[in-house]
């Protein structure tokens, strides 16, 4: 088990409303991180024939209803709901009590838990959500065949360390490797809060070894950050970016007790403070 397998959640395949949900609670209580892969089709009962839909999309219903393209318009909601439902898990509460707001460029976050992040991406017909209490999460998903060219991309894709690695590699290695670095980068970059913003040839992953780099091949984080990509589903790549705030919060991420004893302690110290007589402090 490398130090990465250690600190990031394997991607976990749920398959609707039911679950399985457990695993996210184990993995956010013993990593601090999750992610949730399900294709939008498992989740098409709750979409055509469950009469809380309006109430699970809140202030998403809207949009939802303004959506022409049937296949579109339940993707979006599919995506939403198994957001909701993973953050639901994780926070010990009702789906349609999880309020979904969005950031500019539409990045989405849930409303009165700042110190819980979110990610969410798709393709095809696969949904993956990322969620975290140590810090940001950053999710990104391809099909798994995806042909990339090496030539034609790495002026836009690759570091100049990349490019002197991936030259030496055969083919369809590279196309691969391509792939692998490409979900890494827009993991990294969604984590960040910067999307597409921040230029792939800023940052570099070493292949085999998913440290983040300065365009030269030199380490360009101590340890905060952890990477993963995984197969899911026999047909896709799922790329994981986590990191650690080093705040070390409660591992209780239930909205009804997840306030620590640190806190509480603080806080009563403070009430014991301003209710004592001036003579006697």
């Amino acid at each position: 088990m490398t130090e990465n397998d250690a600190r990031i959640t394997p991607p976990m395949h749920v398959t609707g409303p039911r679950g399985p949900w457990e695993p996210v609670r184990e993995g956010m209580a013993l990593r601090g991180n999750a992610t949730v892969c399900t294709t939008w089709g498992e989740w098409l009962p709750v979409l055509v024939g469950d009469r809380r839909l309006r109430a699970l999309l809140g202030r998403d219903w809207q949009r939802y209803r303004r959506t022409p393209d049937p296949v579109v318009r339940f993707r979006f909601a599919a995506s939403r709901i198994a957001l909701k439902y993973t953050a639901a898990a994780a926070l010990g509460l009702r789906p349609a009590d999880i309020e979904l707001a969005y950031r500019i460029g539409g990045r989405p976050y849930l409303r009165g838990f700042d110190q819980i992040d979110v990610s969410l991406t798709h393709t095809d017909e696969l949904i993956a959500v990322g969620i975290g209490r140590l810090g940001r999460i950053g999710v990104d998903t391809e099909p798994a065949g995806r042909r990339m060219s090496f030539d034609l991309l790495q002026d836009h894709v690759c570091t100049s360390a990349e490019k002197e690695e991936l030259a030496t590699l055969p083919e369809e290695e590279q196309s691969a490797a391509m792939l692998r670095l490409w979900t890494l980068k827009e993991a990294y970059t969604k984590a960040i809060g910067q999307g597409l913003r921040l230029g792939f040839t800023e940052f570099g992953f070493k292949t085999g070894s998913p440290a983040l780099l300065a365009p030269d091949g030199s380490p360009a984080e101590r340890g905060e950050w952890a990477f993963g990509t995984y197969p899911v589903l026999g047909r896709y790549l799922v790329s994981v970016a986590c990191h650690d705030c080093g705040l070390d919060p409660s591992r209780d991420t239930r909205a009804a007790t997840m306030l620590d004893d640190g806190f509480l302690g603080a806080v009563a110290e403070l009430v014991a403070w301003d209710t004592e007589p001036l003579a006697d402090r």
